[in-house]
């Protein structure tokens, strides 16, 4: 887990420089790490890597695209230092599931990239909707538990965090990642299978989100 945050850490650094009060995306990162106890020293070291004061292997993002079980899409985004050390782990990994690896653009063409702003439950739907689309934001919806939820393109991504930053609106998801176009749908003799998959792969260190174009029956989610 400090593996996985430290990386987020670092490229948060890497991209948006070093100081945390003129970074969301960096502030948030080590908000996350503080979360689960990682110690200042681990953050600051991360930090230092990210802006270059402090060597050390170079720490990119890099898209992954495969297939699950039934031919279903898989993306994921990794923050790795070794690129010839996180693709075979991958896909070993694949396989194991019944999966493969594929190339690049294998299955992008199938996802859309969105920003995705979650709301928790009792949040100020009107005002969440205010500024979403006074920043660009491409639709509001609220979903059955009152989570509000904000999409947008990446391009808007940075104008509405800053806006729900300085409005004090805080999220429980704030992310740019892949949207399937389209789902297809999974019976119960294949959706174990690729839960499973997509638990691993979202368990591994160099894993910072992953899609899938995957529709699972109801049960396989309730369990």
């Amino acid at each position: 887990m400090w593996s996985k945050l430290s990386k987020a850490i670092i490229v948060s650094a890497k991209m948006g420089g070093g100081d945390p009060s003129l970074n969301i995306r960096l502030r948030k990162a080590i908000d996350d790490a503080k979360a689960v106890s990682m110690p200042k020293d681990n953050i600051e070291r991360a930090i230092k890597r990210g802006t270059g004061e402090l060597e050390g292997d170079a720490v990119e993002e890099v898209l992954y695209e495969g297939y699950g079980p039934g031919g279903v899409a898989v993306m994921c985004l990794a923050m790795t230092d070794n690129r010839n050390r996180t693709a075979p782990e991958l896909r070993t990994m694949f396989g194991k599931f019944g999966g493969e690896l594929g190339k690049t653009g294998c299955v992008s063409y199938l996802f859309e990239r969105k920003g995705i702003f979650v709301f928790g439950e009792g949040a100020d739907e009107e005002k969440v909707t205010e500024l979403a689309l006074e920043n660009g934001a491409d639709d509001v919806e609220v979903d059955e538990d009152g989570k509000v939820q904000v999409t947008c393109s990446p391009e808007a991504f940075s104008d509405l965090e800053v806006a729900f930053d300085e409005a004090k609106m805080e999220t429980e998801v704030s992310e740019v990642t892949q949207i399937a176009s389209t789902n297809v749908d999974l019976d119960e003799s294949v959706s174990g299978k690729v839960l499973a998959l997509l638990e691993a792969l979202d368990d591994h260190d160099d894993i910072q989100t992953v899609s899938t174009n995957a529709n699972f029956p109801s049960e396989s989610v309730s369990e």
